[in-house]
């Protein structure tokens, strides 16, 4: 059974850094590609950032310049360094997963992720 457990959420204020893990089991995630996806209160989700089996990423523009996605396969999968955080990144944040055939796939789609965790609150106060 595949497990994706988000961990590192919390309230914030305006300007702060918070840095999400995602632990995993069940599945061979060197072979996935691996994404953060939030959703705000009234909001469809959005991803945030990917990034893929070989480690090129992608970021909304929102958020460029400000978050990081990485990972280690060995260890935790993903990771994300969010700095400079703004009131509009309150949201829930989602570790998402999906088997990809190469290492270049980037998965910008949330529809296209097969495996969530649970989310992650990440309130940000101005």
């Amino acid at each position: 059974q595949v497990q994706l457990v988000e961990s590192g959420g919390g309230l914030v204020q305006a300007g702060d850094s918070l840095r999400l893990s995602c632990a995993a089991s069940g599945l061979t995630f060197g072979s996935c590609a691996m994404g953060w996806v939030r959703q705000a209160p009234g909001k469809e989700r959005e991803l945030v950032a990917t990034i893929s089996r070989g480690s090129t990423t992608y970021y909304t523009n929102s958020v460029k310049g400000r978050f990081t996605i990485s990972r280690d396969n060995a260890k935790t999968p993903v990771w994300l360094q969010m700095n400079s955080l703004k009131p509009e990144d309150t949201a829930v944040y989602y570790c998402a997963a999906v088997l990809a055939a190469y290492d270049s796939i980037l998965v910008k789609a949330p529809t296209q992720y097969r495996y969530w965790g649970q989310g992650t609150q990440v309130p940000v106060s101005s």
